[in-house]
């Protein structure tokens, strides 16, 4: 007797290979892979949990990706149904269509998506649909590694040292060898009529941070394994190099699987003989990946609230035109502003320059870290709700593992020690281009002259610091000073 068709539900798992629930779909039935699109809908405020529904730039990512699933799938006989609205409800109708009383789909473990996937269960339940869901977007089930007392990990490094004594990571696979064709398809709209690419036209430099889809991000890591894996730990820091992966975005969309690239890693470090410890540094940052993961599913709130209570209380300060001058690129300290114009110029940032911007946005302008979090969910291609809730409150000094709000990046020590040519700041900075070298990351410390063979006017050409490093730094340990003795 021939099997009913199956559906399998793509989210953020936008690949064939090394993705259980695709593969355990085609060993049901004949599959109907479809993507449903839900729209965006309120970010939240300053008083309710924000919704993170997909921000701008992460959606012309996911415009392309779906074009990169749509021929993969095609080149193995299957059509991807694209709909848009209630996924229940089109989840429903296109089973009714083609027969099917199963759907599959990848395990999402951020807190939003689990109680989502849930209230859909439940659903499709009531309605005779059967549901299945496997994992892949992961390297370990967040709940599956405690401490010895039994509670969940807030410092990385024992969590580091456990994930390494007890995770079994096991290899990738590859492509079902069978997959089963439905008899019909069911209707599918266009991908345009998604309405995914941005009407403001800021996108046109994204293509610099990437290629989209499934074919790119196994491109990208070979490049990566191929030229830098070897210098990563003495040159993932230096922000005019590329020294780091760049998978970011691959990785949060689930065009790549952390498996794929962990065992990748791997195989290149056998292969050249150089061993395991010299491709480390970059394993334990795929590591941190599943700390965010284990930290936010274990604290579903650090999305919106502090991990650590006492920060509740913390004075932030309320300034729209510090956030516009910081959003914008414009707040005269040139590291800062060159980070901010990347992002937004190709939906990326060097990891280097993310902690630098969100120690001003908190430190120096002392405002809340959810203003950099929700800009970060908005113009980031590789936004990914776990790492950048850690991240941010990382840098506020509020989270798990975090750096003391006390401990205040320097951004003229930063850009010099991490952008000593200042080839990364005349990039995006270059109405500063001409000046020398020892002056790129402070140009008031330059005379007239100097400044003006240069072409630079400060607070004309080129915004004058919007704050004193000094001042600031004294203003925020005099509110971290109402923090500890909130704490008692």
């Amino acid at each position: 007797m021939e099997a009913d068709p199956v559906l399998f539900l793509f989210r953020r798992d936008l690949r064939l290979c090394d993705n259980p629930g695709f593969r355990a779909a085609c060993r049901t039935g004949a599959v109907v892979p479809l993507f449903v699109w839900e729209g965006a809908s309120d970010q939240g405020s300053d008083t309710a949990p924000p919704q993170w529904s997909m921000g701008e730039a992460q959606q012309w990512w996911l415009h392309h990706s779906l074009q990169s699933l749509s021929d993969s799938l095609e080149d193995v006989g299957l059509r991807l149904t694209l709909r848009s609205g209630c996924v229940a409800d089109q989840i429903r109708t296109i089973a009714e269509d083609v027969g099917a009383s199963q759907v599959f789909w990848s395990h999402r473990y951020d807190p939003p998506g689990s109680r989502a996937d849930e209230k859909l269960s439940r659903e499709l339940r009531e309605s005779g649909i059967e549901t299945r869901a496997y994992g892949g977007t992961l390297l370990h089930d967040p709940d599956g590694l405690t401490t010895q007392a039994g509670t969940p990990y807030s410092v990385f490094t024992p969590f580091y040292r456990r994930f390494k004594d007890v995770v079994d990571v096991g290899p990738d696979i590859g492509i079902p060898e069978s997959i089963e064709v439905p008899d019909a398809w069911p209707r599918s709209v266009d991908l345009e009529e998604l309405g995914l690419l941005p009407e403001r036209n800021w996108a046109k430099r994204f293509p610099e941070t990437g290629t989209p889809g499934a074919s790119g991000a196994l491109a990208r890591l070979d490049e990566f394994l191929e030229d830098a894996i070897y210098g990563y730990q003495d040159e993932r820091d230096l922000m005019g190099s590329d020294g780091t992966s760049r998978l970011s975005p691959h990785l949060a969309m689930g065009e790549i699987s952390p498996r794929q690239v962990w065992n990748a890693v791997i195989r290149e470090a056998e292969s050249s003989q150089k061993g395991k410890k010299q491709v480390e540094p970059y394993l334990r940052q795929i590591v941190w990946r599943e700390f965010a993961y284990h930290v936010l599913a274990n604290n579903p709130s650090t999305d919106h609230k502090p991990l650590r209570e006492k920060y509740a209380a913390f004075p932030w300060a309320d300034d729209d035109a510090h956030l516009r001058a910081w959003q914008r690129g414009r707040t005269g300290y040139p590291i800062v502003d060159a980070a901010m114009r990347q992002l937004w110029a190709t939906g990326w940032m060097h990891n280097r320059a993310r902690m630098i911007v969100a120690s001003f946005l908190t430190k120096h302008l002392r405002l809340h870290w959810l203003h950099g979090a929700r800009w970060f969910w908005d113009t980031l291609v590789d936004a990914d709700l776990a790492n950048n809730s850690l991240g941010w409150q990382w840098s506020a000094g509020s989270g798990a593992d975090a750096q003391p709000y006390f401990r205040m990046f320097n951004p003229m020590t930063q850009g010099k020690k991490f952008d000593g040519d200042g080839s990364y700041v005349r990039r995006w900075v270059p109405e500063l281009a001409d000046l020398p070298d020892r002056y790129i990351h402070e140009p008031w410390e330059a005379d007239n002259d100097v400044l003006a063979s240069a072409g630079v006017s400060l607070g004309d050409t080129y915004p004058a610091p919007i704050v004193d490093h000094a001042e600031a730094r004294e203003a925020a340990l005099a509110a971290y000073a109402v923090v500890k003795e909130a704490d008692g």
